[in-house]
């Protein structure tokens, strides 16, 4: 397990909404270099208050993308590397005796930053695993029957090994229902592998990193983002898409209420990134699979943790509910 800290700075913060999302794109930009709809991804999540999971084969840039995001931002940050005998108390923290005190005191565990990198979260226990459920739904823990806040923002950004390696374990549904997105990052197109090759940006300009936006600018940004505006009908709109699901004849559990809100709220980011106030049907249907399809369960997916179906599952409910005109 490591762990790092990033100091706030004096950073601009009267320099407009869009200005600082232009320097955290550029900056995630000049270490991930991939394509540019993951990093929209990243933004849309933040954006929209949420928590990040990042799924693929090793070697694609998780980790890279997941550290250059917590490193742009002002405030602190830790990163978790998960293994099989990781506990609950090495994330959330324990009560320790002060033998020259003579009391208990406790001892803050890693996830008491504004954004935890917890790497191969597969990797570890699903005991360990839960110990982040309270943290990601409620922005608290609670550790011998005391419950403390964790700072303003919070996000865990989580990175996972495909379901088929060896020695991982599978993320139960709840678990999966706190991450308001998931992406998987694929293999970078010839040109941009070109480029890692060449410039190693992992070893290099991802040391180098500073916050480029204050912690404060963040909460700003997640405000602005809630008064985006979303009409009645796109309400509508996503509320069927999550009926759709529920009534699907392959689905056993379809998108929650919880989710429908994710997809509302991911909408409004979508909205904010692109310089506008009002939401628009395409920014529902651009987040559709990577806010909901992690979140139905299929009566036929061929084995636990099948992503395929249920992404397909999810491309046949929005070809089929009609969007808003």
């Amino acid at each position: 397990m490591t762990q790092g800290q990033v100091q706030d700075q004096q950073l601009p913060t009267e320099d407009g909404h869009q200005a600082a999302l232009a320097r955290l794109r550029d900056q995630l930009s000049s270490v991930y270099f991939g394509n540019a709809t993951a990093v929209h991804r990243v933004l849309t999540c933040l954006l929209a208050r949420g928590h990040l999971l990042i799924e693929d084969v090793p070697g694609v840039g998780k980790t890279v993308l997941a550290t250059a995001l917590a490193k742009s931002m002002g405030g602190t940050f830790a990163r978790v590397q998960c293994t099989p005998d990781l506990l609950p108390s090495d994330l959330t923290g324990v009560t320790i005796f002060d033998r020259e005190k003579n009391e208990f005191r406790f001892q803050q565990g890693p996830v008491f930053n504004n954004v935890v990198v917890v790497d191969e979260v597969n990797r570890t226990t699903p005991r360990t695993q839960s110990a982040l459920l309270e943290a990601m739904a409620e922005d608290t823990v609670t550790v011998d029957g005391t419950t403390r806040n964790l700072p303003t923002p919070f996000m865990v950004i989580a990175t996972q090994n495909p379901y088929e390696f060896e020695g991982t374990y599978f993320l139960p549904e709840n678990q999966l229902d706190r991450f308001l997105v998931r992406i998987s990052l694929g293999y970078p197109a010839p040109p941009d592998e070109a480029r890692i090759i060449l410039q190693q940006p992992a070893r290099r300009e991802l040391r180098q990193l500073k916050p480029v936006v204050s912690a404060q600018d963040i909460v700003q940004l997640q405000d602005a983002v809630d008064a985006v505006h979303i009409d009645q009908s796109l309400v509508e709109y996503v509320i069927a898409l999550a009926t759709a699901t529920r009534e699907h004849d392959d689905v056993q559990v379809g998108v929650s209420p919880r989710g429908a809100l994710a997809l509302a709220q991911a909408a409004r980011a979508t909205a904010f990134q692109d310089d506008r106030d009002f939401c628009a049907p395409d920014d529902v249907v651009a987040n559709v699979l990577s806010v909901c399809a992690h979140r139905i369960i299929s009566r036929t997916a061929v084995h636990e943790g099948d992503t395929g179906t249920a992404r397909r599952i999810m491309q046949q409910v929005l070809e089929t509910v009609p969007s808003p005109a």
